[in-house]
């Protein structure tokens, strides 16, 4: 072994000695250093910090260094790369799970074919002293396998015209018709069994809805007049159906 191999593994001039295990992790970690001092900008390194003395301090193991060599071989040992393991699981750990994304359905584009037509009658139960409404609406061009749908619409629900809170609406849908909505009094609507049922005729593509009130949603009971034979309160009169559908 020449003389500056044997001052390179640290072992005395002339003695010619193999490194001992001490001797190669010297070795190991100035070569490490030299690599770092080539490769890592510690302008971008978040832990990198001078304090007033001049000396360089890691703020992420809280310790000094006399140069940045030091430092830099401080960076790539076991410590620090251990604190950094720790660091990245706690804010991990701390931060919010993020909502998976939610997939939009594709909103299905539907041409219009204008409102169907329809036939509103006023019925009386005899029998429990309460009075119905019967709807019958046609579908004579719905798509195929679908249903209408209907659903009952508070008056604050919609914007064409002032609320008033002795009506709500009923509305009516299937595509491509239009909806169409009608006005009826506010009083309570009997849900029991047999008081409020829906029936869809696909051969004759009619759907018909009737429910009941309850009596003490009677117009009598409310102090509201009752209109005549045939005449629904509420109701507006019957628009012109669309070409191809009977009245």
């Amino acid at each position: 072994m020449s003389f500056i191999s044997a001052r390179e593994h640290g072992a005395k001039p002339g003695s010619g000695g193999v490194a001992s295990a001490q001797q190669d992790a010297i070795d190991r970690r100035e070569r490490l250093r030299r690599l770092a001092l080539e490769t890592i900008d510690l302008a971008k390194d978040p832990y990198y910090m001078r304090n007033h003395l001049g000396q360089i301090e890691c703020r992420l193991c809280l310790t000094l260094h006399n140069n940045e060599g030091n430092y830099l071989a401080h960076t790539q040992g076991k410590r620090h790369q251990q604190n950094l393991a720790k660091r990245a699981a706690r804010e991990a750990a701390e931060k919010p799970a993020q909502p998976a994304p939610q997939k939009r359905a594709a909103v299905k584009k539907t041409v219009r074919i204008g409102r169907p037509g329809y036939r509103v009658t006023k019925q009386f139960d005899q029998t429990t002293n309460q009075r119905s409404l019967l709807f019958q609406v046609e579908y004579p061009e719905i798509e195929e396998d679908a249903k209408p749908r209907y659903r009952f619409m508070s008056a604050f629900e919609q914007k064409v015209e002032a609320a008033d809170k002795n009506y709500m609406y009923l509305l009516f849908a299937a595509d491509p018709y239009e909806v169409i909505s009608f006005k009826v009094p506010n009083h309570e609507v009997d849900k029991t069994e047999g008081r409020l049922f829906t029936h869809w005729d696909p051969d004759n593509k009619i759907y018909s809805l009737q429910f009941h009130y309850k009596n003490k949603g009677l117009e009598g009971g409310m102090g509201i007049p009752p209109a005549p034979m045939g005449m629904v309160p509420g109701i507006p009169p019957p628009p012109m159906p669309p070409p191809g559908i009977r009245p």
